[in-house]
């Protein structure tokens, strides 16, 4: 099989791996590097991601080729999860994005790194030879902006020798991480809440940085709360506020809750009135209740609303899969807490009836809302016995104040470390007996 034996490590991320069968083990994440006296990195292995999402190290040793479409390796690979040592820098991760000095001759420049090439040499050692850097722009800040929304960046690029490159083992004081992204573009929310959490502080505050409110959010929801808390206090208090606002409710209050009381009321005094008003009603309940645990926000109708209404409530992309399951039927008005509560309707009921007919002729009132103070105990035996994905909470006069979905209780059964241990759950599933190394798949 013809291989290639200088490749850019950005183009190879993502690359099927395969074993000499042609069975797929994985995909390539990243590249492992090592600085020896000299300078130049050395490339030791590769970081590809296995059945599990779990991400295993391959050394070089063992790859036996790399083409245009995948890369070949020996098929026997250790399963145990990849830990970075001290003396290891990851390509994508670190180096891509890093500020430098070019020395191109008789010409002097600052530059960002945007790929690393890599050569095997006649002992099948694999070291970088060439980067490729794009001149550190000196663009107006409109210029930038723009360059942002079309994904285009801006400054001349070349095509160096890495021996007229300085700085590449160096950490910046500030490092953009937008090629980090676009190179985990492909993966969930959760999957990429574990890359970040594998990463730096500093890294990690750097990549914080370059996503967009909503998508932090998101991948805020799925880190360990040491990490929730150390990204937030990082931000400037605009920014930590409206990343709040993009939080589901019951996770924004679990986080607030978290943080000194003087902090978590100067963020919401910076939130829109309506969000912070349900965040403040949030945090009243203790958060083993079922006043704690619910979202302020599930699909709520009027009983005269069609089916059809109501199928395009739930079928907007922003609503979470759990909220989509049911749809809550109140008298107005329709923001919780509502007017009186008068029953929930599944989704599965409402894909069996005419499209024009009115959810209140279908209303399941077999469900018993639940008060606020409910413990979290009853809470999860009610779902469990009912087999149910979402249950309402009302107050006293019989008014929706939210309702609570499977996932918000599962959050809080798990154990508080649930988050830090999944690496070494994956790892004890992956292992066999006897020894840590097996063939993939």
């Amino acid at each position: 099989m013809s291989s290639t034996t200088r490749v850019f490590v950005a183009r190879i991320a993502g690359l099927t791996v395969l074993d000499p069968l042609g069975d797929s083990v994985g995909r390539v994440r990243d590249v492992v590097v090592t600085f020896g006296r000299t300078g130049v990195p050395r490339a030791i292995g590769l970081v590809i991601e296995v059945a599990g999402r779990r991400r295993v190290f391959v050394p070089m040793t063992r790859v036996t080729s790399i083409s245009p479409g995948s890369v070949i390796t020996t098929g026997l690979v250790n399963i145990r999860r990849f830990e970075q040592r001290a003396n290891e820098t990851l390509v994508l991760a670190e180096i891509l994005d890093r500020t430098v000095q070019v020395s191109d001759g008789d010409e002097h420049y600052t530059a960002v790194v945007e790929d690393l090439a890599i050569e095997q040499n006649a002992r099948r050692d694999w070291f970088a030879v060439r980067v490729f850097v794009r001149e550190r722009s000196t663009a107006s800040s409109a210029s930038k902006a723009m360059s942002r929304l079309t994904r285009r960046r801006s400054g001349r690029t070349a095509l160096v020798p890495v021996e007229d490159v300085t700085g590449l083992h160096l950490q910046a004081e500030a490092q953009s991480a937008e090629l980090l992204l676009e190179t985990y573009d492909d993966l969930r929310v959760a999957d990429l809440a574990e890359v970040i959490h594998d990463l730096s502080p500093k890294r990690r505050a750097e990549v914080a940085e370059a996503l967009a409110d909503s998508k932090l959010a998101d991948v805020l929801e799925e880190l360990p709360q040491d990490d929730q808390l150390e990204i937030m206090a990082g931000l400037d208090r605009e920014r930590a506020a409206d990343v709040l606002e993009a939080m589901e409710a019951d996770d924004a209050a679990d986080l607030l809750a978290e943080l000194p009381p003087g902090q978590a009321e100067s963020l919401l005094a910076l939130m829109e009135p309506d969000e912070a008003a349900d965040l403040r009603r949030l945090l009243t309940y203790d958060e083993n209740t079922a006043g704690g645990l619910m979202t302020p926000d599930p699909v709520i109708l009027g009983p005269e609303a069609t089916i059809a209404e109501a199928l395009a409530m739930v079928r907007r992309e922003e609503i979470a899969p759990a909220l989509a399951s049911s749809v809550f039927v109140c008298r107005p008005p329709m923001e919780t807490p509502t007017g009186k509560f008068i029953g929930m309707v599944h989704t599965q009921r409402l894909l069996r009836e005419p499209p024009h007919s009115s959810v209140g002729s279908f209303v399941d009132k077999t469900i018993e809302p639940l008060d606020p103070q409910t413990l979290l105990g009853h809470v999860t035996r009610m779902l469990a016995t009912y087999n149910l994905v979402s249950v309402p909470v009302v107050d006293g006069d019989g008014r929706l104040l939210g309702a609570i979905t499977v996932d918000d209780v599962l959050d809080h059964i798990l154990p508080e470390d649930w988050r830090e241990a999944r690496h070494d759950v994956r790892r004890q599933e992956a292992q066999k007996p006897g020894g840590e190394v097996r063939h993939l798949p």
